[in-house]
């Protein structure tokens, strides 16, 4: 079901203007639920969503993959989300990550730039000198295939 759905949209994305940008980040099946988070190079917003939904909506309706009854949810992936894909990171360019690498260190920084095969994180790290304690500030390039998991911290 989620490659049906992520095929599908794929398809809309490339046939409608509106949706050039657009892109399916996950897809959740279970039972008769099922969610989508879809993102955009330009945000996503209400509008857009609600139309994704009803494009979906006619094909479950017609197709009835999930039966009579079911619940459809779509959204973009929210803050709370790992990010997957290069696109998603150049969007937070500037924003806060807690990154964790394939070797379970976890790094907490200003992401400064992005590119298909690393980041770079602007953290402050705590070190020794002499019998005090110093924060000093540095540039800590990832390359994405030690990336587990990126998530972007909110800072009220």
């Amino acid at each position: 079901m989620e490659e049906t759905i992520t095929n599908l949209l794929e398809t809309y994305f490339a046939a409608e203007e509106d949706f050039a940008d657009c892109f399916v980040v996950d897809v959740n099946h279970s039972n008769k639920r099922l969610e989508v988070f879809v993102d955009s190079d330009s945000g996503m917003n209400f509008g857009k969503c609600q139309r994704i939904s009803r494009y979906l909506e006619s094909y479950l309706d017609e197709d009835k993959p999930l039966g009579e009854e079911y619940v459809l949810d779509v959204s973009s992936p929210g803050v709370d989300r790992p990010l997957k894909f290069y696109r998603q990171y150049v969007k937070n360019v500037g924003r806060t990550l807690e990154v964790t690498t394939t070797d379970g260190d976890t790094y907490t920084g200003q992401l400064k730039a992005a590119t298909p095969t690393e980041v770079v994180l602007e953290a402050k790290r705590r070190i020794q000198e002499g019998k005090r304690k110093k924060t000093v500030v540095e540039d800590i390039t990832l390359t994405t295939d030690a990336i587990k998991k990126s998530i972007v911290k909110i800072s009220f």
